[in-house]
């Protein structure tokens, strides 16, 4: 009945209101997805489904009365637990650019993978430390100010002039932005939270480039200048021990092919493997 009334006193008026709100939220979605945030607002919204559907099926006045309460402290809570998004939202819009820049075609992606595997390989071969980091869907703008712009092309050779400890770039990290050049060397990188690391010999540079995959969804190549190896940070994870081949395969699955909502990264993965293995039976290597 209330449906059937509501559908009647359904003026346009309303209908603008109820469409400018939905209009609101759809564009903040924007600015949240392929961020941690993602997931803390989905857990949240099953945490109050959850105990909104088995307080009123089994009528739990107490467990309603907490829902209640804490749905007033969630208003006071979500502005300060999204504030990097909301800050992002605000200075976007002062700064006139709602509208995110498209990613670099895959064949640039592609291009970019292996000049920066190219220099990783050869800086760890030098034991020269670096941080290289690949804008995704999260904006970087806030570490790319940080650094100092450059606004170049990427290639092995500017890399490993940039990471060489005689200049002055060397100690900081390289984003490479959206559209696929060198927004900054030089650049400032959060600190990971996490107070143990996975080993004791992992230093400032993996823990800024963990710290920055906790709060965005950039991927951040980190090459020790104690050991000469090889990692990547991606989602809050550091996968460690790389060479060149096992570097090129994670960044061509998480950041050189298009990405579909109908392939898993699982299936890519094994997909890349077994290309790399036919690959190598043809050229006759084991």
């Amino acid at each position: 009945m209330e449906l059937i009334w509501a559908l009647q006193n359904l003026t346009p008026t309303a209908v603008l209101d109820i469409l400018i709100v939905a209009l609101f939220f759809f564009a903040l979605s924007f600015f949240i997805r392929g961020t941690q945030a993602v997931a803390l607002l989905r857990g949240v919204l099953l945490l109050i489904a959850a105990v909104a559907l088995v307080s009123n099926s089994l009528q739990l006045q107490a467990l309603r009365w907490l829902l209640e309460n804490l749905l007033t402290v969630l208003a006071v809570a979500i502005p300060i637990i999204f504030q990097p998004e909301i800050r992002r939202f605000l200075e976007r819009l002062g700064q006139g650019t709602l509208v995110q820049r498209a990613q670099a075609p895959e064949a640039v992606r592609l291009r970019i993978i292996e000049d920066v595997c190219q220099a990783a390989e050869r800086l760890a071969e030098r034991r020269h430390g670096a941080l290289v980091v690949l804008e995704r869907n999260s904006s970087l703008g806030e570490y790319v100010r940080t650094g100092v712009t450059m606004n170049a092309e990427v290639s092995p050779q500017l890399m490993l002039t940039i990471f060489s400890p005689k200049t002055e770039l060397h100690d900081g990290a390289v984003i490479i932005d959206r559209a696929g050049r060198i927004a900054a060397g030089a650049a400032v990188l959060p600190l990971s939270s996490v107070r143990n690391m996975q080993a004791p010999k992992l230093g400032t540079r993996h823990r800024a480039g963990l710290g920055l995959s906790e709060v965005s969804d950039a991927i951040v190549v980190v090459i020790s200048e104690e050991t000469g190896r090889i990692s990547i940070c991606q989602n809050g994870r550091l996968i460690t021990k790389l060479d060149g081949k096992r570097l090129r395969t994670i960044l061509n699955a998480f950041y050189g092919l298009d990405r579909r909502s109908d392939v898993s990264l699982a299936t890519r993965l094994r997909g890349l493997v077994a290309s790399g293995a036919a690959q190598r039976r043809q050229q006759g290597q084991p």
